[in-house]
């Protein structure tokens, strides 16, 4: 996938913002999927912190019911495609759409080459066999991954190029804004490979990411304050400027 084709996935010229709702209930993924929606986001990304991937399987489903034309993506924390793929498969089969899979942890490995990225490849393979054919952000230089040194970065983010749909990178860990001088060498290797920033990214400082990044995949910058688990409306719409004003070409 290019820039210009994901943008046009979400009827974008701009910065694409998908908040992250760290999933408790039906109840409450529901509200802040409806808040999301209310400030104009292109959609949304779904993610268990507090259960096993198989508690949230549920959720998801109800989501989907109530908001059938929602881009719902999911991330099932610390759980590759290898074996998401074939679940998100499944749930197709049945009629549950989700558009997209984020894993924190692609399994690039910067310290080997281009042909031995045995299980990244490995995983590329299953998303193809099993049928599902959403998009998938996969996690290259992650945040509590295996730590990479930044003189790699920009190889992992070419490895990372030809093993998924969105190049997908982070800060240091939840709440922490990513290097700058990572995220311009992310964006220089990975050339018309759409890139997302997956932590970090606040009203106040989305101005400086914007000219790198294609996307943000946003929950604690946009939520309540000491609320891991709802938005704020406000900070949201405030970040949603940005996709009007900005300028990440």
């Amino acid at each position: 996938m290019d820039r210009e084709k994901f943008q046009k996935v979400f009827s974008s010229q701009g910065l694409v913002v998908l908040p992250v709702i760290h999933v408790l209930d039906n109840d409450q993924a529901t509200k802040n999927a409806g808040l999301a929606m209310d400030a104009g986001c292109p959609g949304i990304f779904l993610i268990n912190h507090d259960f096993d991937y198989p508690q949230f399987l549920p959720i998801i489903r109800h989501v989907r019911q109530q908001f059938p034309d929602l881009w719902i993506g999911v991330n099932f924390l610390a759980v590759t495609g290898k074996t998401a793929f074939p679940i998100l498969a499944d749930l197709q089969k049945e009629g549950i759409r989700v558009d997209a899979y984020w894993a924190d942890d692609a399994r690039v490995d910067e310290r080997r080459g281009e042909d031995a990225q045995d299980e990244a490849t490995e995983i590329q393979a299953i998303k193809r066999q099993c049928g599902w054919d959403g998009l998938y952000f996969g996690g290259t230089a992650f945040k509590k991954q295996r730590d990479v040194d930044p003189a790699d970065h920009a190889t992992s983010a070419r490895l990372a190029c030809g093993l998924m749909d969105v190049v997908t990178t982070s800060g240091i860990a939840t709440g922490h804004s990513a290097d700058l001088d990572k995220i311009t060498t992310f964006r220089k290797a990975c050339g018309t490979t759409p890139l997302a920033l997956a932590s970090g990214i606040t009203p106040e400082n989305v101005s400086d990411y914007l000219p790198h990044v294609d996307c943000v995949l946003v929950s604690t910058g946009i939520n309540i304050k000491e609320d891991f688990y709802n938005i704020d409306p406000a900070r949201l719409a405030k970040l949603m400027e940005f996709t009007k004003t900005g300028d990440n070409t």
